[in-house]
């Protein structure tokens, strides 16, 4: 297969559009202030950045099909509630007809930490579809060149950053060989990009402070019979799907991005991050700074979190990539506030007997009946749930039934 983004019509311009536009003006915000006073240039850039974040989320919510709040689609469900521990600092999206083609569709969680995790959560929500429509534009055009697309859109990633990625992915790959790697390889270069752009920009913003403040983000482009998912610390995807005795049963899509995991942790102490639990929560580990008992982090991957990027914290996602076949019914995406009360069978479960319009919603509220009786002394999670039906009878997705 050729690119993502189809010559279907100009229409996916504007998408491309929006982003770079948005983007060449955060590049002129971290260029100001080379000749003016320092005083007067951080107020303009505080005040420009908030104009443009204004703009574009305004922008945004005149955009059709891109879902945000809790609901439904026909294809869709999602729900988030506010925990016990403040404001809620999970976001969550559903984006049908992603760059403006009507056989794809972009969803993610985004669970954010620390003092403005939630500022971190919402402006990943709105700024990585964009970043990924914009670089699957250039790669279009860069194809159509006869560039060398893996190479142009690996060549800025640090060389530890490959060497991590092509690990990680031939691993999950190797069994994959049959299954369209076409689509794979057209999505991994911009995945990877726009998540590096990313966090980049996060760490330059003038307004969003997000030195101790972070967020998780498991994401997911669905084109026909293909996924891919690119995920960012501890928030997870599972599959609904049947077995050969036609059971339904949850298949994990995702790996929590913890830090003691054994690839996690050798790239952290390598760079002097420290990592161990606390006593009154041993089963917790975190990452802390080499001469400091803090930040405390919970995940080994994350957006934001600037005082351990040199100490073995990244932004790199996991990609993974499956073939979706006819037993495959549903997918779901949630923030750990679900996955640390419940099951991924009992997600599953969940999801398949409530009404699609509410499923999300039925996995929250029995995620939070859960958290006070599992921890009746302890504070309930952030919950955010996206349920996304791979058979339903929309347009969206007639191709795809007509074919199985």
């Amino acid at each position: 297969m050729g690119s993502c983004l189809s010559a279907e019509g100009a229409a996916a311009l504007p998408y491309a559009l929006g982003a770079a536009a948005v983007s060449a003006s955060r590049s002129a915000l971290d260029d100001v202030g080379t000749g003016i006073k320092r005083g007067n240039s951080r107020k303009k850039m505080r005040t420009d950045s908030s104009s443009l974040d204004s703009n574009m989320e305004t922008w945004l919510h005149r955009v059709p099909g891109r879902l945000f709040f809790n609901g439904s689609s026909e294809v869709a469900s999602l729900f988030s509630k506010k925990g016990k521990k403040g404001i809620n600092q999970d976001a969550m999206i559903v984006w049908e007809n992603f760059g403006s083609r009507t056989d794809t569709i972009f969803c993610g969680v985004f669970d954010g930490h620390g003092p403005c995790g939630h500022m971190v959560a919402k402006k990943v929500r709105d700024s990585l579809p964009l970043k990924l429509i914009a670089q699957l534009q250039i790669n279009s055009i860069r194809e159509h060149g006869h560039d060398n697309i893996r190479s142009s859109a690996l060549k800025s990633l640090a060389s530890e950053d490959i060497a991590l990625m092509l690990a990680d992915e031939e691993a999950r790959t190797s069994n994959h060989k049959d299954s369209r790697p076409d689509f794979f390889m057209t999505m991994r270069g911009p995945f990877l990009k726009a998540f590096k752009v990313m966090d980049k920009e996060l760490k330059l913003h003038p307004s969003i402070d997000c030195y101790c403040s972070g967020t998780t983000a498991v994401t997911l482009v669905k084109q026909r019979h293909d996924l891919i998912i690119a995920n960012v610390g501890d928030s997870r995807a599972i599959l609904g799907t049947r077995d050969e005795d036609d059971s339904l049963i949850a298949v994990q899509l995702t790996v929590d991005l913890k830090p003691d995991l054994p690839r996690e942790a050798e790239r952290i102490r390598r760079c002097k991050g420290r990592i161990f639990a606390l006593q009154n929560e041993p089963e917790v580990a975190r990452v802390w700074l080499p001469n400091c008992n803090s930040p405390g982090l919970a995940m080994a991957r994350a957006f934001g979190d600037v005082c351990l990027k040199e100490f073995g914290l990244i932004s790199v996602p996991d990609i993974s990539y499956r073939r979706l076949t006819k037993k495959d019914e549903f997918v779901v995406l949630a923030t750990d506030g679900i996955w640390d009360v419940l099951s991924n069978k009992e997600v599953v479960d969940i999801v398949a007997s409530a009404p699609q319009s509410a499923a999300a919603r039925a996995v929250v509220d029995l995620a939070v009946r859960a958290w006070k009786s599992k921890f009746p002394y302890g504070k309930v999670d952030d919950c955010a749930v996206v349920c996304l039906f791979l058979n339903s009878n929309s347009n969206h997705y007639s191709v795809f039934n007509s074919t199985q």
